[in-house]
């Protein structure tokens, strides 16, 4: 099977070449070849897919069993791959994000069948927007469309949390470790599930080449529930310090940091537990294996291997001891 990955060295995209290749599917990437990531046996196009005319010349005389394309954000993109993609692959693969769910659900488990609205992200707004446009092509004129929807996927140089620092994600352990206050949103007591970017990997490269796929959309999670505090526990437990945790309301946190509310209100803060039956019935087998304790001590491990690994994000945590420091304020 010839696969074409538009990216490919990101978090999630990496952990699926690398199982691809170790499957014996001949993997291409085609980016910019700027990241300096190389993965053992995947052929390399150099091309800027935001340039349409260098892409349509780099694949001239090239085809393929499936295109993934990780990094479309825009319905605009869309348009442009189907004009760059149509007739020269038997499938193509939007990732999305399971952020395009109706939040609070109106079921407890979330199916592909959840309706998709979210008021409070344009990010995920996009995302339904170029599901709608791709799909629309699927009806019209029977283009490939397969959709794919991950959420809250992290690999080893991650550790993702409610609240943290996205770009110096340590940052939290080394709070937690001298003795600072946390914030986590809510009450704590909301369930969601976080997926290690190997398991993902799993259901993903099933899905390749998959002819029954097309048409259809799968979200590919753990089957791990854990409750927002019990994420924080376990980081705590890691490296043996009780966190101390500070509750915070989703707009308590939003008046301090106004770009939280599409992550907060119309992601993580309500409850999100997938229903994987859909998954499982197109790739037989499919797993979930990394839980989040594992995982966690994996990406811990990766940060404290190599020192200059370990940044600590100090506007984060001057902001985080502002908000705390005004809620306890707001009791006194």
């Amino acid at each position: 099977m010839r696969v074409l990955f538009i990216g490919g060295t990101g978090t999630i995209s990496a952990s699926v070449s690398r199982l691809a290749v170790q499957q014996g599917i001949e993997l291409w990437h085609l980016n910019r070849g700027q990241r300096g990531i190389t993965i053992p046996g995947v052929k390399t196009i150099t091309a800027d897919i935001n340039e349409e005319k260098q892409v349509a010349a780099a694949l001239a005389g090239h085809s393929f069993d499936s295109i993934v394309n990780w990094i479309v954000a825009y319905p605009e993109q869309i348009e442009r791959d189907i004009r760059l993609f149509s007739g020269i692959t038997g499938q193509y693969i939007f990732i999305s994000s399971a952020s395009v769910y109706q939040k609070p659900a109106t079921s407890h488990l979330i199916t592909e069948s959840t309706p998709l609205a979210n008021p409070f992200w344009e990010y995920a707004r996009n995302k339904i927007a170029s599901e709608e446009r791709l799909l629309r092509e699927y009806r019209e004129r029977g283009f490939p469309a397969v959709i794919v929807r991950p959420s809250l996927t992290y690999g080893d140089s991650l550790i993702p949390l409610a609240i943290t620092s996205w770009g110096k994600s340590y940052t939290l352990v080394e709070r937690i470790r001298r003795g600072a206050e946390i914030i986590v949103p809510g009450d704590g007591t909301s369930l969601w599930t976080t997926t290690h970017a190997d398991d993902f990997a799993r259901g993903m490269v099933g899905l390749l080449g998959h002819q029954q796929s097309i048409g259809h959309a799968f979200h590919i999670t753990s089957d791990e529930v854990l409750s927002w505090d019990q994420h924080y526990l376990e980081v705590g437990r890691a490296i043996g310090v009780e966190p101390k945790i500070v509750h915070l309301t989703s707009d308590f946190i939003k008046h301090f940091a106004p770009w939280e509310e599409g992550s907060l209100h119309g992601d993580k803060a309500p409850s999100a537990v997938f229903d994987n039956s859909k998954i499982k019935r197109f790739v037989p087998g499919f797993n979930a294996q990394v839980t989040w304790a594992k995982g966690v001590r994996r990406s811990m491990a990766w940060f404290e291997a190599v020192p200059g690994r370990i940044a600590i994000d100090t506007e984060a945590e001057a902001l985080w001891d502002r908000m705390i420091a005004a809620h306890r304020k707001a009791f006194i």
